[in-house]
């Protein structure tokens, strides 16, 4: 795929046609995620820009906005991630504090509650490294001090790196896969509900393919981005012979299009088939594995 396919805006007739022959939707280019991440380099490169210079919205790489810095260390890791505090706030899963681990993203608010006025990475033991308007630089600073201005955390990536137990590995998947069944049977209640294209985040009357995985995902307790595209972009990138229940499978026009421009998500459901939405069938599984659906997969991502 050439830079130029990456960058250029299609026109609203053209994106509308083909969304509506393809399930298609509308939103920005996916930046590549790295099959793996070990969390603890993206604590490691956090660290490393403490002492650079505050400055409002600055992107780097030397000086940075508050949310700026931790769009610019998971840039370096290959993540594409929001720009802002709010929009941050909504990315990945959501981490209660007794759970932190290196390379979540800390939330923080003056007084502990309402607006929140400023974020950072935490990096482990009790530290995270954040871009402090009021020391006007990047700096290190204990976590157990800012405790009464924790608002919350999210989790962009899984610690690829950690040496867990066989036990507490088996107690992640056991939640995970919980979560995947809840995923499902969310979007089960929805089978036959009409496609409409760029359908309303707002109503469960009709949905178009990213506003219908938003939806499940969402009453699953999983927050995603608007469009596939953007949805594309966040959580943990596997393979298709690594495909379990609840993963985004996210797909192209056409299995012939040399362009890997996203089109179309749909969800893993187990059993070789995909939940999702398009044209006139609405909501409905279809069979996934030696169809035209598995011949345009650009990318599969896992959230859960």
């Amino acid at each position: 795929m050439t830079k130029r396919d990456w960058v250029m805006k299609s026109t609203v007739a053209v994106m509308l046609s083909t969304s509506l022959l393809m399930g298609g939707q509308v939103g920005y280019a996916a930046a590549s995620t790295p099959k793996s991440v070990d969390v603890t380099e993206i604590a490691k490169d956090a660290k490393q820009l403490v002492g650079k210079a505050y400055k409002f919205q600055a992107d780097g790489p030397n000086a940075f906005g508050s949310a700026n810095l931790a769009t610019y260390v998971y840039k370096q890791a290959g993540i594409k991630i929001g720009s802002t505090i709010s929009a941050l706030y909504k990315t990945g899963q959501k981490v209660a504090q007794k759970d932190l681990q290196a390379g979540d993203l800390v939330f923080f608010a003056s007084s502990g509650k309402g607006s929140l006025n400023f974020m950072g990475i935490y990096i482990g033991n009790n530290q995270f490294v954040y871009s402090s308007q009021g020391e006007g630089g990047v700096v290190l600073k204990k976590f157990s001090e800012y405790e009464k201005k924790f608002v919350g955390a999210r989790r962009v990536i899984e610690d690829a790196s950690s040496d867990k137990t066989s036990d507490s590995s088996n107690k992640s998947e056991s939640s995970s896969s919980a979560i995947a069944n809840k995923v499902i049977a969310n979007g089960e209640k929805y089978m036959g509900t009409k496609y409409k294209f760029g359908s309303s985040k707002n109503t469960t009357k009709t949905f178009d393919c990213s506003s219908f995985t938003q939806r499940v995902f969402k009453e699953a307790g999983i927050t995603l981005p608007r469009d596939s595209r953007q949805q594309s972009t966040v959580g943990k990138t596997v393979s298709k012979k690594d495909l379990q229940k609840g993963d985004l499978i996210f797909m192209k026009s056409s299995a012939k299009n040399a362009s890997d421009r996203i089109t179309h998500v749909a969800i893993y459901a187990g059993d070789g088939k995909i939940l999702h939405t398009y044209g006139s069938p609405g909501v409905t599984y279809s069979k996934f594995f030696g169809t035209n659906w598995e011949k345009r997969v650009v990318k599969i991502k896992r959230v859960i």
